[in-house]
């Protein structure tokens, strides 16, 4: 049996990594793909007060449960089942559903931080790093969180400027260098999705076939 080939795709909030994944995902169809999102790994905060919740900094590696990740991706390189966790953001901690994600020949793993942690790099066959613009990932932001999160322009850029533009230039900005690709403006990219979409598929023609009795729970 050989192993999951696994492409990690970082960047900033806003960045438009999601949608460079979704483009690749749609590109590479005809494959066995999968996708897992590094945030369904924030830590477990039952054992917090609602109001110490409330403080997190979903911003900082530390939000994320990475001891687990690396654990479940190390068993999905070796196209095992896993019950991945779930996070419920109304009561900020850890859901009681899990997601169960099944052996693929290539897995996309998304997150901010998927490049910061060694342990997760060193399970990737393929590093990317999605850089945008300061300006046109704050003004994604801005819409996407009054949209989808009803919040006001206010909240959101005061939350911009005293967490999430101090924590991208201290973690997520320096992680370009770990980064085999680097995707320049996202998902309006074509050329290097192409690219890119062309790289994974040259490495998944290399796998052999595998028994599909292990693609059963």
């Amino acid at each position: 049996m050989t192993e999951a080939t696994i492409i990690g795709i970082a960047g900033g909030s806003g960045s438009g990594k999601t949608s460079v994944t979704r483009k690749i995902m749609n590109q590479l169809s005809h494959l066995n793909i999968g996708l897992i999102e590094q945030d369904y790994y924030y830590k477990d905060q039952s054992h917090l007060t609602f109001e110490e919740r409330l403080e997190t900094n979903y911003d900082h590696p530390f939000a994320f449960d990475n001891d687990l990740f690396v654990e479940h991706l190390e068993q999905i390189k070796n196209k095992h089942h896993v019950e991945v966790p779930t996070y419920d953001y109304k009561v900020h901690t850890r859901s009681e559903k899990t997601l169960s994600i099944l052996p693929k020949d290539v897995m996309i793993v998304e997150g901010i931080f998927v490049l910061e942690d060694q342990r997760l790099r060193d399970l990737m066959d393929v590093k990317v790093y999605v850089d945008t613009d300061a300006d046109i990932r704050i003004l994604r932001r801005i819409m996407r969180d009054m949209k989808e999160r009803d919040r006001s322009i206010e909240s959101i850029i005061d939350q911009y400027m005293t967490v999430v533009r101090p924590m991208h230039n201290q973690f997520i900005e320096p992680t370009k260098r770990y980064a085999d690709i680097i995707v320049p403006e996202g998902g309006s990219n074509e050329v290097a999705i192409d690219l890119l979409s062309t790289k994974i598929l040259s490495i998944a023609r290399e796998t052999k076939p595998v028994d599909p009795s292990i693609y059963q729970k």
